[in-house]
């Protein structure tokens, strides 16, 4: 499990040049001081977690839970609450500022966000199927699976059988992607690579749980 973590917004990607004038291309991730509003210990909750929020709300906006929460805790309130697992919470306390300084140039992260949803598509756009023939008799069934089953045994379609339906919108995790530049004053985080998600949508970068 990770030993640190931040959460971010996507912002887009662009690219920068190395000391050898060699092109990288970066996601540009805006990351802002998340504040901790609960801390999760193995003692109490069984498992290992901070609660973080970022940004602000009038706490008008918020349900009586929310609001009781955050004041419970002393913390300005955010829009949003996040759970982040990490395997060691003893260096971090209640009201505690996390910002992108907590990354540096050269560490590999994992980065989890929300896939971009295709909407409802077909098979061959949702899981790689070459579709039907051209030509040779093939009538209006070009971009069709085939068959899905078997005859009389066993008289029915397996379940997870591959077939059209709604794609993206999932939980997706990269590993070991590269910071490329973590700078605290723009709150701005660069990582090699692309990251899952629309611009705009919430990752979490996590220390790689893999190594390089």
């Amino acid at each position: 499990m990770a030993t640190k973590a931040i959460v971010g917004s996507k912002v887009g990607m662009t690219q920068v040049w190395d000391a050898d004038n060699n092109v990288i291309p970066v996601t540009v991730l805006h990351v802002e001081p998340c504040r901790v509003v609960g801390i999760k210990t193995p003692e109490k909750d069984s498992y290992s977690a901070i609660q973080v929020t970022s940004g602000f709300i009038d706490v008008a906006r918020l349900s009586k839970p929310e609001a009781g929460h955050f004041k419970r805790a002393g913390v300005e309130p955010g829009p949003r609450l996040l759970e982040l697992r990490l395997d060691d919470v003893s260096k971090f306390s209640v009201g505690q500022q996390i910002g992108v300084d907590l990354l540096n140039a050269g560490e590999k992260v994992d980065v989890t966000g929300v896939s971009k949803g295709k909407g409802f598509t077909g098979v061959m756009k949702r899981h790689g199927f070459s579709g039907q023939p051209a030509g040779h008799g093939a009538h209006k069934v070009h971009r069709k699976p085939g068959a899905i089953g078997q005859c009389a045994t066993p008289s029915r379609v397996f379940k997870g059988k591959k077939m059209p339906g709604r794609a993206g919108g999932k939980r997706v995790t990269i590993l070991n992607l590269e910071v490329v530049k973590a700078d605290p004053d723009a709150q701005v985080l660069l990582v090699k690579g692309a990251v899952p998600g629309p611009q705009g949508g919430t990752v979490v970068v996590r220390d790689a749980v893999k190594g390089g």
